[in-house]
């Protein structure tokens, strides 16, 4: 009885020494799902998975818990992903917005990776294992062996898919965004400035000429505009003098979260190189805004709006 008792002490102690390691690397395990699956919610239910998963089986002769941890998360991730190709994927992956002042340590951890927005939407247009491929080796660093496993593949094979994901990324021609968020702050208040005011030669003055435009309607489908022209139209006709615009940080870059009588109706990212603005991407399905503008909400506080 004794031993038994015993026993069960130190597989108690094991397991609150699992869970204790769990939380530690949970921030990297929610930025690795996040990165795959584009939405914060889907990242936090995939590392619930993965915990679930590893509870039960435990870490016995796991030498790299972190590695260990990682390759779970990700086979949970690429589970999900194939699930979806049934389904209609979201043409803009889900932001972190960020009241300006900066994001909360849970965001922050997340972002630290520093892959832009931009970069993100290009990963959701992968096939899921290139998407798995490309995150886990030149995101997060993870040797081809290893997520050769996850895949099922060689790790030759597996090379050559993220290979293949890296010429997508370089066939998107992503420019490389101004860091200076005063700088990208300068370019979205005159981009709504002008907006507001009509002014269809100052819009196009803010744009590159090859601007892309994304809106997110939900289940009203989703638009895409191209080049300065188009979206100027679109920018000038669709300007409300009703609404209010407030700063945020959309993966930490210059965004606006929009409010009508208090209410978020539009998410904005901006992402801003050379001295312009090369891509826009709203997200204007009302469920979504509502959820991805309140952790922004709940911090501001009477912040200002743009321009403000």
């Amino acid at each position: 009885m004794v031993g038994k008792l015993r026993r069960e002490e130190v597989k108690m102690d094991q397991s609150e020494w699992l869970a204790v390691r769990f939380e530690e690397h949970r921030p990297h395990l929610r930025a690795v799902a996040y990165r795959m699956l584009g939405s914060l919610g889907d990242a936090d239910d995939a590392v619930q998975d993965a915990w679930e998963r590893v509870s039960r089986a435990g870490a016995d002769g796991v030498e790299d818990l972190k590695a260990w941890l990682t390759t779970i998360v990700a086979r949970v991730c690429l589970n999900l992903l194939r699930s979806r190709t049934a389904r209609r994927e979201r043409p803009i992956p889900d932001p972190i917005v960020s009241p300006g002042d900066g994001p909360d340590p849970e965001a922050e951890a997340v972002l630290a990776d520093s892959v832009g927005f931009a970069l993100q939407i290009v990963i959701g247009t992968l096939a899921p294992a290139e998407r798995l491929a490309f995150v886990l080796h030149d995101i997060f660093d993870l040797p081809f062996d290893e997520i050769a496993a996850i895949v099922g593949r060689t790790p030759q094979a597996t090379r050559q898919l993220a290979s293949r994901a890296r010429r997508r990324v370089k066939e998107a021609e992503l420019p490389a965004q101004e860091r200076d968020l005063a700088r990208q702050r300068k370019f979205v208040d005159a981009f709504f400035a002008a907006g507001r005011a009509g002014d269809f030669d100052a819009l196009v003055s803010v744009l590159h000429p090859d601007v892309v435009a994304r809106v997110d309607l939900g289940t009203g489908g989703s638009k895409v505009a191209r080049g300065a022209a188009a979206v100027a139209r679109h920018a000038r006709q669709g300007a409300g003098v009703d609404a209010e615009l407030h700063h945020v940080l959309i993966n930490g870059a210059a965004g606006v979260v929009v409010t009508r009588a208090g209410l978020p109706i539009a998410v904005i990212s901006f992402t801003v190189a050379a001295d312009r603005i090369v891509e826009i991407d709203t997200i204007a399905d009302p469920e979504r805004v509502a959820e991805l503008a309140a952790p922004a909400l709940a911090r501001w506080g009477g912040g200002r709006g743009v321009g403000g």
